[in-house]
């Protein structure tokens, strides 16, 4: 569960159950969600984490693990954290101090887990129960050690705790004291929420194992993992834009994805030249067997309907593109991979919906060659690897500021997945009724008077409405991705990449609903809605995202 819908869960389960109960809920609505069927790899997917730098494995207690990146829990809290937290990229969980009452509650944890668990004890009756059922039981000289709270975090017996809160601007390490003590066990518990790049460089030791606890997590966001990794993982500087050189054969996927994204732009500008101007082409006229005075004649709105639809799918084209060029220039050419999965898979929804264009018997030209041009395009950029990790990590800077980021996220996101509601309910009315009932209230007329004035007028207008519906399917998966896997403070592309695809989106639909007269509130309602969604979250999210 991502950091956008975590801390929002958080915020309204503490407000009605408080702190302590709201923390609870929170890491078990995690772990129930890691626990469904392709959970644990959805959230892993959802965070864009899922590959830890080679040099994080290591070892504690003797056991091997794929990240020294981990979480010290309380028996209480072990079930819940086995599931919940390995998604998230916790390479071990230890669980401690361990009472021969706990030994049930560390045997049901141990059965789900995905990742080494190792429990620390001064009982030997406890190591004697438990031996078979984890993977390393740590010793510890103080038997009457207190219980470690879900949200208190308290150090491990010879263990130091990293107590500092760090500024939230400036990366600092953890105090040299602290890291050296913790050698006796391997180990350094953090209970506040230090700044990631401290922590990555704690990890740069291949002796040292970092330990999350509960409270960590519940301020800092299930995401922290991943932040941690990113920051610990070495990159190189991005390559300049122009690197590629003049040879196609030796273009990486990022190049052939900002051509593309550039491609779809260049089309959307000439669809609304076209549309803004004589509407109909001459293949549209010879489909048709009409010109602009004879549906004109037919309907006196018909005319301004067809350059409404056709103005709106020129101003999803543009976005799309806009949407490209960011995740090209902006993510894939910088490392990162979720951007160019944002890409394939918002690509692949585009190309899924391109026979749109041909189920009423109309191909098209202009939209069959913009095809033909943009897939081998976008087959060289899935075909070929993605760059080496060549991304700069910065410090979260300040908390009220990263939770605003969060809010806006969250309404991003909220924003790209209604928009593909709304692409799916396009492509509806595109593939089967053509009109909704506005439309025929702005036409002042029904379907079987159109069917009567010709019989390919209504599959025309079909075929337009099931190309929009197809684009913005592929907008809306952009959109959703970007904004899911993509927020990081001082990647300013990110917020520029969203509103400028806004503009070319929305303002265009808009203003052409108010030229020709189709001022229904309901039909408006959607695109209007959606547009005080991206403000909001565009505000809320600027001095995160575009931090210096």
């Amino acid at each position: 569960m991502p950091d956008w819908t975590y801390q929002p869960l958080r915020g309204i389960a503490g407000a009605l159950l408080g702190v302590r109960r709201s923390r609870r809920v929170a890491l078990r609505t995690l772990a129930w969600a890691g626990s469904l069927p392709g959970g644990g790899r959805a959230i892993a997917r959802l965070l864009g984490h899922r590959h830890p730098p080679a040099h994080l494995s290591g070892t504690l207690g003797g056991v091997a693990v794929r990240t020294r990146l981990g979480a010290a829990v309380p028996p209480e809290v072990a079930r819940d954290a086995v599931r919940a937290l390995p998604p998230l990229g916790a390479g071990l969980i230890l669980v401690e101090p361990v009472g021969l009452a706990d030994v049930p509650l560390v045997r049901q944890a141990a059965a789900g887990r995905q990742v080494p668990l190792l429990v620390r004890t001064g009982d030997p009756a406890v190591t004697a129960a438990l031996a078979a059922h984890v993977d390393a039981i740590l010793p510890t000289d103080d038997e009457g050690q207190h219980r470690l709270e879900p949200d208190v975090a308290q150090p491990l017996p010879g263990c130091a705790v990293a107590q500092h809160r760090p500024e939230p601007d400036v990366t600092q390490t953890l105090p040299e004291h602290d890291t050296k003590r913790s050698a006796a066990c391997g180990g350094v518990v953090l209970p506040a929420v230090p700044a990631v790049g401290a922590v990555a460089r704690v990890l740069a030791d291949p002796g040292k194992v970092v330990l999350a606890t509960p409270a960590l997590l519940i301020e800092a966001g299930p995401g922290w993992f991943g932040r941690v990794m990113e920051a610990a993982t070495p990159t190189a500087p991005a390559p300049s834009l122009w690197a590629a050189g003049r040879d196609p054969r030796r273009w990486p996927a990022w190049w052939w994805g900002l051509v593309s994204g550039v491609v779809m732009a260049v089309a959307g500008l000439v669809a609304a030249a076209v549309a803004f101007g004589p509407v109909l082409l001459w293949y549209d006229r010879a489909f048709l067997d009409m010109d602009q005075e004879a549906l004109h004649a037919i309907n006196h709105h018909l005319v301004h309907f067809l350059r409404h639809d056709r103005i709106t799918l020129a101003g999803t084209m543009v976005a799309i593109g806009v949407l490209y060029i960011g995740l090209a220039a902006g993510g894939m050419r910088r490392g990162w991979p979720w951007a160019r999965e944002a890409y394939l898979v918002s690509g692949a929804v585009g190309f899924a919906a391109v026979p749109y264009l041909f189920t009423h018997g109309y191909v098209e030209p202009l939209h069959t060659a913009l095809a033909v041009v943009l897939l081998p395009m976008f087959l060289a950029a899935a075909r070929r690897p993605g760059e080496r990790p060549r991304w700069t990590s910065r410090p979260d800077g300040p908390e009220p500021e990263r939770r605003r980021a969060l809010t806006g996220q969250l309404l991003m996101v909220i924003t790209g997945i209604g928009l593909f509601v709304g692409g799916v309910a396009v492509s509806a009315v595109g593939l089967g009724g053509v009109f909704v009932p506005s439309d025929l209230a702005y036409l002042g007329t029904g379907p079987d008077t159109l069917r009567a004035a010709g019989t390919r007028l209504l599959p025309f207008i079909a075929h337009d409405r099931a190309g929009f519906g197809g684009a913005l399917l592929a907008a809306a998966a952009a959109i959703t991705l970007l904004s899911a896997w993509g927020w990081r403070r001082g990647e300013a592309w990110v917020w520029w990449t969203l509103a400028l695809a806004a503009v070319a989106g929305f303002v265009p639909a808009v203003l052409t609903h108010l030229a020709i007269g189709y001022v229904d509130l309901w039909h408006l309602a959607p695109v209007l809605f959606g547009m005080a969604l991206t403000a909001t979250a565009l505000t809320l999210s600027r001095p995160y995202l575009c931090s210096a």
